[in-house]
């Protein structure tokens, strides 16, 4: 498996796709035993995974805690992610559990190292804006625990890019510990990251960890068969066929598999791949499997070469990005090009 560096402001390092522990546990009542999540950071690291993700609310504290016990005496060999502002069991889900308030984030960085059994966290993550702290104290608390040992880098999951940037300059101009890295949801089903969120990761230089990259299942076509998954088990973190764009990206995906003579889910998270290495900044997927064999796809996705059918699957997919991009995309080819010269932008070094 390739490694690089987690964006361009951080030497960090990621493998090319990232272990998802949400199905680590059976707190929700659906998810893996303790021997199958063994196994699957086994053949995860088997294969040169090295970084796993995992937050304090998933499966209600399980999957820290069983994440913690599979990396005793190997701990050092992996780069652990987790996140924070949800509460829930067992920190409990009051007013003053939850958030992303310094107290909230110091409160559950202390649950969760001791959770993980381990001094430090590698990447934290605010799992989801409160739309109330100040950015300022997010960082300013972020900037604490780094200074303290506690973590290493921070990162903000599913923000709005206005939210990031901020966040970026506040932590610039102030010589607090930066911003190193993104978390969204994005996959053939779900582009909207084309609008705001790619294009500000990339130019900031931030990692970006992209999140569902089947789109609940759906990309891997079991549903259109009845086959139980997302939709029926966990019922949460689904898309369903619910317009002739979701349908018509179904198809090529589905189209794509039956030409090259592998499993649909194969050919999405390929296609993520190769939208990864297109990139200027570090893109990874995170996986989340919940069997042994569904964890084998995904690797075998790494070296699957879609060859011309990437273009197909982007074509496909691609969404609208609406005003002020399309306007700023025709005032580009008239500033560019409409004058009898081409004006050109050097490589990125």
């Amino acid at each position: 498996m390739d490694h690089f560096t987690f964006g361009r402001a951080t030497g960090l390092r990621t493998s090319e796709l990232v272990l998802g522990a949400a199905n680590f546990g059976t707190g929700w009542g659906y998810g893996a035993d303790p021997d199958t999540a063994r196994a699957l950071v086994d053949r995860f690291a088997d294969a040169g995974g090295t970084f796993i993700d995992t937050a304090a609310s998933y499966q209600a504290g399980q999957s820290e805690q069983l994440l913690g016990q599979i990396l005793a005496g190997r701990r050092d060999e992996f780069a652990v992610a987790t996140k924070f502002a949800i509460g829930g069991a067992p920190d409990g889900s009051g007013v003053l559990q939850t958030g992303n308030g310094r107290r909230a984030m110091v409160r559950s960085v202390e649950h969760s190292l001791r959770r993980l059994d381990t001094d430090v966290i590698d990447l934290l993550w605010v799992h989801f804006p409160d739309f109330v702290t100040p950015l300022d104290e997010i960082m300013r608390a972020f900037d604490d625990l780094i200074r303290a040992g506690k973590v290493l880098h921070a990162g903000l999951s599913n923000f709005p890019a206005w939210m990031t940037s901020r966040a970026t300059t506040l932590a610039d101009l102030r010589g607090w510990a930066p911003v190193a890295a993104v978390q969204f949801e994005y996959s053939l089903v779900e582009r909207s990251g084309d609008r705001e969120n790619l294009p500000m990761a990339e130019a900031l230089g931030l990692g970006a960890a992209l999140w569902s990259p089947l789109g609940g299942g759906l990309l891997t076509g079991k549903y259109r068969e009845g086959a139980t998954g997302r939709l029926t088990g966990l019922k949460a973190v689904i898309h369903t066929e619910d317009g002739p764009a979701k349908t018509a990206v179904v198809d090529a995906v589905l189209a794509a598999a039956g030409q090259l003579g592998v499993p649909p889910a194969r050919v999405a998270v390929a296609w993520l791949l190769e939208r990864a290495r297109r990139s200027m900044t570090g893109i990874t997927p995170i996986i989340g499997p919940r069997t042994v064999e569904q964890l084998d796809d995904y690797l075998a996705a790494t070296t699957l070469d879609l060859g011309e059918l990437y273009e197909t699957l982007d074509e496909v997919s691609r969404i609208p990005l609406g005003q002020p991009h399309e306007q700023n995309a025709e005032r580009q080819q008239v500033t560019l090009g409409g004058d009898g010269f081409r004006l050109r932008r050097p490589p990125v070094a």
